[in-house]
């Protein structure tokens, strides 16, 4: 007796659930570590070709270059990390003595040059000098609201921090892994894409660790140099703790925040001790630091992937806006995927070409 088919069609739909629960079931398991293995594939994919030389240097041992690879990366993610928390829990230490002595004697005169900065500068130097002629205790009126909204955003900032350990040492393990068994987790991506769309979905795969690496390239490289030539600006406009504030402009770089606020922080500490020479020439100086990341990345993204450029710029600036940091890379790895499907998928239409033969020239 065969089948009607209405159990067909139950049994068809029982398998879809089941399958459908079994996908809902894994990424609810995984999800805890999507960030996790987002960053570690991206360094894998970014910095495999550095892997394979390293490799065929140290006579074709997969150990030693996973092993030297992996003490990169977690150098590379440590070292600034270390810096920017030891430099925050420094001047957290430090703060409640500062502040105290700052309220006890009051916030003085405002200085001259407040009064000519353009727009704002003479109705703050008016408030400044109400508060200034109020003594300790206008100030301490002005300053206390605020100091429950800063309790709140350090203790919030502690959770953030350990969630970000967690997060960099769980990338660490993940991008041994990766670096270990990259053939393997490449083959099997490019043979899944290959059943999901032939030729053009391997191509796609492709395509999109080539707009990693090469969004990696600009990214990096250009957050590099900004912040070389942002730290060499500090160090000799005597800036303290220039290499401190060299490492905190390259992590925002990395954050596509550029060095402009550390930059611009350290020109009104300049101002504000009165060396206004030294001032004005790192502002001087500023300008074409903060604008290189309009022309360098660009140019390093462009090298590395056939896209057009415009399409590149969007998915990092929009990726970066939907997905934060990691969506510099989601960003044009999405865009450039799709627009790689549906081009072929253009190109592949065979009611479009016929059409265009039959269309008459100049119509």
């Amino acid at each position: 007796m065969q089948p009607g088919p209405s159990n067909d069609t139950t049994r068809t739909l029982l398998s879809i659930l089941v399958i459908g629960a079994l996908l809902v079931g894994s990424i609810w398991t995984l999800l805890p570590f999507v960030s996790a293995m987002i960053w570690a594939a991206t360094i894998v994919i970014a910095t495999w070709p550095a892997m394979l030389r390293l490799q065929r240097l140290a006579g074709g041992r997969r150990s030693v270059a996973v092993g030297t690879m992996t003490i990169l990366v977690l150098l590379a993610f440590i070292v600034p990390f270390a810096i920017a928390m030891s430099t925050v829990l420094g001047a957290a230490q430090q703060s409640p003595t500062l502040i105290t002595d700052f309220l006890s004697h009051g916030l003085g005169p405002p200085p001259e040059w407040v009064a000519k900065v353009p727009w704002f500068g003479p109705e703050l130097a008016v408030h400044w000098q109400s508060v200034s002629a109020g003594g300790p205790d206008v100030l301490k009126a002005l300053v206390q609201p605020y100091a429950l909204t800063g309790a709140t955003a350090l203790i919030a900032a502690t959770g953030g921090v350990g969630r970000a350990v967690v997060l960099v040492l769980l990338t660490i393990v993940l991008v041994g892994l990766l670096y270990s068994k990259g053939e393997t987790a490449a083959g099997g991506a490019l043979a899944f894409a290959h059943r999901l769309g032939g030729d053009t979905g391997e191509r796609a795969i492709v395509l999109a660790g080539q707009a990693i690496r090469s969004v990696a390239l600009g990214v990096v490289v250009t957050a590099l140099v900004q912040s070389i030539l942002a730290g060499i600006g500090l160090w000799i406009c005597g800036i303290p703790h220039a290499g401190v504030l060299t490492a905190v402009a390259f992590m925002c770089g990395i954050a596509q925040i550029g060095p402009l606020p550390v930059l611009a922080l350290s020109a009104a500490w300049l101002y504000w001790t009165g060396s206004t020479g030294w001032a004005t020439v790192l502002l001087v100086w500023s300008i074409p630091v903060i604008s290189l990341d309009n022309v360098l990345r660009p140019v390093l993204i462009r090298r590395g992937v056939e896209l057009p450029l415009l399409l590149i710029l969007a998915g990092v600036i929009g990726g970066l806006i939907g997905f934060g940091v990691v969506g510099l890379f989601i960003g044009p790895v999405v865009l450039a995927v799709t627009y790689t499907l549906v081009r072929e998928w253009v190109a592949n239409d065979p009611s479009a070409s016929s059409a265009s033969r039959d269309t008459p020239v100049g119509v």
